[in-house]
């Protein structure tokens, strides 16, 4: 930890499967205890391995954000929706360990999505944030120049209450203003 500035020196990087331990874990505090998901149930490690194996096969960045060699965080992109006209939007996820938020974990984690699928050439990313009170994940995003596109209300039922899902998007490279290739 940079104690100087009290704020961690934060490797990111792409997930290996000796990290799923830690993506499991944190995935799982989620799960269980937040809105950020809606999975009520926490998936096992062969789950979580199973499901950055899906990711990888379609090339998309499956990510980690470590200080001091412990992961910390990841991050990933999956299709946004499966019909084929959607092939150029992509959906990010960002989870981060709970005592770890605010400390430039996920900023880093979604810095290194958006600069690699515009690398990758896809033209929008769609976050679908669980729960209209996560105001994390929405700051989050609106500094990364996200929009708000809307509010699906009361589409979740979990932890006794209704929970709603915002939605929100940026552009990537040259968006909409020329046609795919």
């Amino acid at each position: 930890m940079n104690t100087a500035q009290n704020k961690p020196n934060i490797t990111v990087r792409d997930c290996t499967a000796r990290d799923m331990d830690a993506v499991q874990r944190i995935y799982a505090h989620h799960v269980e205890n937040g809105v950020s998901s809606f999975e009520e149930t926490a998936p096992d490690v062969e789950e979580m391995t199973r499901r950055r194996e899906k990711v990888l096969e379609k090339n998309w960045p499956f990510i980690v954000a470590e200080a001091d060699g412990v992961v910390m965080g990841y991050a990933y992109v999956s299709s946004f929706r499966p019909r084929s006209a959607y092939r150029h939007t992509v959906e990010n996820s960002v989870y981060v360990e709970p005592e770890a938020t605010g400390q430039g974990f996920g900023t880093s984690l979604l810095s290194e999505l958006i600069e690699r699928c515009t690398e990758l050439g896809y033209r929008q990313m769609v976050a679908v944030i669980g729960g209209g009170t996560n105001t994390a994940s929405i700051s989050l995003h609106e500094r990364f120049g996200f929009h708000h596109v809307g509010t699906l209300n009361s589409t979740g039922f979990k932890i006794g209450r209704w929970v709603d899902t915002v939605i929100m998007q940026r552009a990537l490279g040259v968006g909409d203003t020329t046609l795919p290739k």
